[in-house]
């Protein structure tokens, strides 16, 4: 709203109940004065927190000759006659606007006794503190830079009903400030990852979102059409395969913070696309992915938290190092109260499974009932930071067997506050024992298991030219950022989460 000299003060004037129509109108009368209300651009020299901290020792009714421009969206207001108090938010912080008629004249006035909560404008002013001790911005000049036609909802400070602030992020960003806290402390986390990995000489690295065979994890898949080849292809359900044909290539220690997708349920735990961090070193095995998953989530949080001291959904959780490690077959046989193992004969498993109600399959080896009695017994019960080591090799496709046990893998996962944070071992790198292994999952794809892998001829090539050992790790990033900024469900840590469709 500059450079108004020729425009008379006039004001919309319209009966209705409708707030967007109300709105409406007013865009239609600020363009009919000769003012355009969605501005090109503005230039803004200062921000609210920088203008805070500079005049923080101003004295209650002292005027600075400081003169400051800002942009940011109003969100209070308040008309006492020739004075007018509005609240303008920017990306730091909010700041008043104190706006007097003799300082903006009849013209200026009265057009910002017209804006609506939710406008953005752009302001030119000097700095004071009023009487009452509010830091404020005395306007010389303000420009309408974008009409709201949508007023915020009702009571939007503290807006609290789930659905909408999942589905109107924009509108939760706006309501709530404190969630625009946890996403930049998401992005804060990543950035520390990257840092950490770098500092590690890990190199960051690309590999394809669109897989001709899924692979690198047990999940299903989504399945889309690629016009020109007529073939399918699916969203990638784990980088895995194609970092580690790196390795063969002859990178030494690469790792891609990636977007994956499972065409499985929704939780507070998951979601169909999610974000993991997975790393892979050439000569590594398990324990040095234990040793870097120890040191990057307390590097991690110390960093972005300054305290490995945190509390999570009102339990205190110790990130400090050193971290428990315990076999499966140990704490389940803690659990039961007696001795099991991948070794315990079927029939004592079957009966245990039975005992403790998990549901069983009867295709279901040794391995996957100690798995599943692992999950229904003792998962939940792992707050503070466990490695879980020794997983049966029936459950672990993809790694290397346990020296002097075969029916066990060199693998952990990562349990805190009762649930899985990070999966980690010695590669396969095997190319018999792959294939025998994929073959396998082949098999019970065929017997209906949706989740189980493919035979990837071309993963299993790229093993027969010679892999090097090697350690792989994977850590969710949607848990880790739950776990540092105290959040409840995954969807308060994803911008836009998945949501069904409007009714």
């Amino acid at each position: 709203m500059a450079d108004h000299d020729d425009i008379e003060a006039t004001s919309v004037d319209v009966v209705e109940d409708d707030p967007f129509i109300v709105r409406r109108a007013k865009l239609d009368h600020f363009r009919s004065i000769g003012i355009e209300p969605y501005a090109n651009g503005f230039k803004a020299t200062d921000h609210a927190a920088e203008i805070i901290t500079r005049h923080a020792a101003l004295a209650d009714g002292e005027e600075s000759t400081d003169v400051v421009t800002i942009a940011g969206r109003l969100v209070a207001k308040r008309d006492q006659g020739k004075l007018a108090f509005l609240v303008v938010r920017d990306s730091t912080d909010e700041i008043q606007l104190f706006c007097r008629v003799n300082i903006l004249g009849e013209v200026l006035f009265g057009l910002v006794k017209e804006l609506d909560v939710g406008d953005w404008v752009g302001v030119t002013g000097h700095v004071l503190r009023t009487r009452r001790g509010e830091l404020s911005i005395q306007p010389s000049s303000i420009q309408l830079l974008s009409k709201s036609l949508r007023p915020l909802p009702e009571k939007f400070h503290g807006l609290n009903d789930t659905e909408t602030r999942y589905r109107q992020r924009y509108v939760d960003l706006i309501a709530n400030p404190e969630v625009r806290g946890v996403f930049e402390a998401r992005f804060r986390i990543i950035s520390a990852i990257r840092r950490f990995m770098e500092a590690r000489d890990f190199l960051e690295v690309e590999t394809p979102m669109l897989h001709p065979i899924p692979g690198g994890a047990a999940a299903r898949p989504f399945v889309t059409h690629h016009n020109t080849l007529d073939m399918d292809l699916y969203l990638r359900i784990a980088p895995e395969l194609y970092l580690k044909r790196l390795l063969v290539g002859g990178f030494e220690r690469v790792y891609e913070i990636n977007r994956s997708f499972r065409n499985e349920g929704m939780s507070p735990r998951h979601n169909p696309e999610f974000t993991m961090l997975e790393a892979y070193q050439a000569f590594g095995d398990m324990e040095s992915m234990r040793e870097l998953t120890e040191s990057l989530i307390t590097s991690t949080a110390q960093e972005v938290l300054g305290s490995l001291a945190i509390e999570y959904q009102g339990t205190p959780v110790s990130l400090a190092s050193p971290w428990r490690q315990s076999t499966m077959a140990e704490l389940v046989s803690d659990v039961v109260g007696e001795s099991v193992s991948v070794h315990t004969p079927v029939e004592k498993l079957v009966s245990l499974c039975e005992a403790h109600e998990v549901s069983r399959d009867k295709s279901w080896g040794p391995g996957k009932m100690l798995s599943e009695l692992f999950e229904k017994l003792v998962e939940h019960t792992l707050l503070e930071p466990t490695f879980v080591t020794e997983y049966p090799a029936e459950i672990s496709p993809l790694a290397r067997r346990k020296d002097g046990d075969p029916d066990l893998t060199d693998r952990f996962e990562l349990i805190i506050t009762g649930r899985e944070f990070a999966n980690a071992f010695s590669e396969l790198v095997d190319p018999v024992d792959q294939r025998t292994r994929f073959e396998a999952q082949a098999v019970a794809k065929d017997a209906g298991d949706e989740e189980a892998m493919h035979v990837d001829e071309d993963y299993l090539r790229a093993q027969e030219y010679g892999m090097p050992p090697a350690g792989g790790l994977g850590i969710g990033i949607d848990r880790l950022v739950m776990l540092l900024t105290d959040s409840a469900s995954i969807r308060d840590v994803l911008l836009f989460p998945q949501m069904r469709s409007e009714a």
